[in-house]
Order: structure tokens, then C-alpha cells, then sequence
């Protein structure tokens, strides 16, 4: 059975066939088009062609490339979104589109999660981006791309401030990865987004982010999440956040942080002035890694959500948080999740309490009562189930 690059080839070659007089003329304009169009797509851009020489130089990569269409984007049209996510693409795919991405005028948001790009692919990818102004959206999660195609990637995007979101999870990136990373925080003004969770940035990849993240000067949501920072790279890491006065939303949950990262963090909250939003979960926290983070709570005047959930603080640690809270007048904190963790009456009271004294406070607790509280039934009878005291 042929595919669609074939029929289209055979049908070419029959029009040709069978074409005389004012049809020849017309197949031969047709044929000078499309042996030009590349050019002329350069020198006058996709907006005098429109949608079928968009197509054209389509198929004709494809066959160029060996790969078979996407029929979605010979339907595209003039959509500002392109979503190609799970097509199985390759590089090879991906070179197939860059001929209509490159000069492309409509699509703004491009995703491409999970289509096995690898290096190579990443690096068709970045020759679209150091031309095409017009995509300001990019997911390349889940491809693989390593830190060859990182390279390619952040090249490309120095050339290219039109870029403002950059998603690139599950890519294997390591601390080779930061070096490039670093350089894009460093020179990109534009890039308001970047996700780079579920990947391997390790301790060393930390000290390598932090000082760029200082520097940074447009980026205002980071996430973090799923990595391996921990150690001097959690420490450096937020010391950079104590110096950058532009991201508003920072998500490092499900790293190794611990109490001395905690610490550094509450440091940073006494200077910064800017961040509203921190995802702290599961980090490895313990008591004295919370009573340091309070520090910081106690004159912070901007975070407005704090997620700590998940955290050995026990009821010291969530104690010293409410009451870091409840002591700082000038607080704007909205939502404090302390959840999945034991706590004592006393920390539970507190957090009651203060719902009367900060009605704009959200204390999300979920958590189950510690077995030594005295129960609240007679002798006679049995104690009641753990209460679920979340709001």
C-alpha cells in the first residue's frame, strides 16, 4: 500500500500526463511555484502564499525527509496553536516541519511533548527558532534532548527574545545541562516561563543556577520540581533568589533542600520583596528547617502561598510557622499548606485561632492527631477516629 507522499507523487505525474493547451500552462506556473517557493517565501514572506504553499513546502519535506505527513498541519491554517504532542516525530519529523515553522506567521504556541527528538531533533528545532519571530510558547517536554540539544536550544533563544514560555520537562538534563541553562538565564530578557522539572539538575547544577538566577532580569515563574538539588546547590541556589527581584512563582518541591536549604530560603525571604508564590513540598525539612524558614515569614511582606506539605517539621516546626505568621502584621500570606504531617493539639488550636485573627489566611492542614492527645470519649466508650481538620 502506498502512503500519502506516493499518491500525491502519482497523481502529480498523471496531471502532468494528460495536461494540454491552457492546462499545461497552468501546471507548469504550478511546478515553477513550488521549485521557488522556498525562496520566495523568504523574500516576501507566508502572507502572500497563504495556506496551500504552506502545505506544498510541507508534503515536500516530507518527502525530502522520508517521514509521513501530520494531517493536522495540513489543516492548520491560520491557528496560532500547533499541538503535534505524542505523534512519535523524531528528528526526522522535525526537519520535515522546520520548513514551514521557519517562515510560518500564525503559530505562536508550539508543543511537542514526547516525540522522541532526542539531540538531533532539538537541534532542527533550534534553526527554526533563531529565524522565526513569531512563536512565543514552546514544550519540548519528554524528548530527551540531553544536554547536546539544550545547547542547540539556548543558542537559538539568545538570538530570539520573542520566546517568553519554555517547557522542558523530563529531558535528562544533568549539570552539564546548567552551564547552558546559566547562559540562557543570564542573556534572555524575554523569557518570562521556564520548567525544567522532572530532570537530574543535581547539587552541582544548583551552584551553577544560583548566581544566574541573581542576575536574571525578566524571568518570573521557575519550576524546579523533581530534581536533585540539595546540599551547597540548595544553599546556592537560594541565595540567587535572595538577589533576584523579578520571579514571582518558584516551585522546588520533591528536591533535598533539607534544613539547611530551608534556612537559606527563610534568608532570602527577609530581602525579597518579590515572590508570591513557593512550593517547598517534600524537601526533607525538619523542625529546625522550618523555625529558620519562619525567620524569614516574620517580615516577608509579598509571598502570598507557601506549600511545605510533606515535610518532617512535626508540630514544633508548624507551631513555629503559625506563629511566625500570626506575628508578622505586614504579611500577605493566603494560603499556608501544612499538610501530610502529624501534628499536636497545640498546633492545631493555633492554627484555629488564627483563622478568627487572619480571616484571609487559608491554613490547608489535613492532617492526622498524634496518638498521645487524650482522647475525648468516656472510659466506657471507644475513641473516636482521627479527625480530617482540613479546610
Amino acid at each position: 500500500m502506498k502512503g500519502p507522499c506516493e499518491v500525491q507523487k502519482n497523481e502529480d505525474q498523471e496531471g502532468e500526463a494528460a495536461a494540454t493547451g491552457p492546462q499545461a500552462e497552468t501546471l507548469e506556473a504550478k511546478r515553477s511555484c513550488t521549485a521557488d517557493s522556498h525562496s520566495a517565501l523568504e523574500a516576501e514572506g507566508t502572507h502572500g502564499f497563504g495556506e496551500r504553499v504552506m502545505a506544498t513546502l510541507y508534503l515536500e519535506s516530507c518527502r525530502a525527509n522520508s517521514v509521513v505527513p501530520v494531517s493536522c498541519l495540513l489543516r492548520q491554517e491560520s491557528a496560532s496553536e500547533l499541538n503535534l504532542r505524542h505523534r512519535g516525530l523524531g528528528p526526522q519529523g522535525v526537519r520535515a516541519l522546520a520548513s514551514v515553522l521557519t517562515s510560518n506567521p500564525y503559530i505562536k504556541c508550539l508543543d511537542l511533548r514526547d516525540n522522541g527528538l532526542c539531540g538531533a531533533g532539538a537541534e532542527a528545532l533550534a534553526d527554526v527558532l533563531r529565524k522565526n519571530s513569531i512563536i512565543s510558547d514552546v514544550d519540548l517536554s519528554e524528548n530527551q534532548i540531553g544536554a547536546a540539544g539544550l545547547q542547540a536550544i539556548c543558542t537559538a533563544l539568545a538570538l530570539n527574545p520573542t520566546v517568553e514560555k519554555m517547557q522542558l520537562q523530563g529531558n535528562r538534563l544533568e549539570e552539564q545541562a546548567a552551564q547552558h541553562l546559566s547562559a540562557l538565564l543570564l542573556h534572555h530578557r524575554g523569557l518570562k516561563s521556564l520548567d525544567l522539572s522532572y530532570n537530574q539538575l543535581n547539587d552541582l547544577a544548583g551552584e551553577i543556577l544560583g548566581p544566574a538566577v541573581a542576575e536574571n532580569t525578566g524571568l518570573t515563574e521557575l519550576n524546579l520540581s523533581w530534581n536533585h538539588l540539595r546540599g551547597l546547590g540548595a544553599t546556592a541556589f537560594a541565595r540567587g533568589l535572595e538577589a533576584n527581584i523579578f520571579l514571582k512563582v518558584l516551585d522546588i518541591s520533591h528536591n533535598g533542600f533539607g534544613d539547611s536549604g530551608a534556612s537559606a530560603i527563610g534568608d532570602a525571604l527577609r530581602v525579597n520583596n518579590v515572590l508570591e508564590e513557593l512550593n517547598m513540598r517534600n524537601n526533607r525539612i525538619s523542625v529546625s528547617g522550618a523555625l529558620k524558614l519562619g525567620l524569614g515569614l516574620q517580615v516577608n511582606q509579598t509571598l502570598r502561598i507557601l506549600i511545605i506539605s510533606k515535610n518532617p517539621i512535626r508540630s514544633d516546626g508548624c507551631v513555629g510557622l503559625l506563629k511566625s505568621v500570626r506575628n508578622n502584621k505586614a504579611s500577605a500570606l493566603e494560603v499556608l499548606d501544612v499538610s501530610d504531617m502529624q501534628v499536636s493539639r497545640e498546633c492545631e488550636d493555633l492554627a484555629s485561632s488564627m483563622s478568627e485573627i487572619l480571616p484571609g489566611l487559608c491554613i490547608k492542614r489535613y492532617t492526622s492527631r498524634r496518638k498521645d492527645w487524650p482522647q475525648a470519649s468516656t472510659p466506657s466508650q471507644p475513641a473516636s477516629a482521627p479527625i480530617d481538620s482540613g479546610l
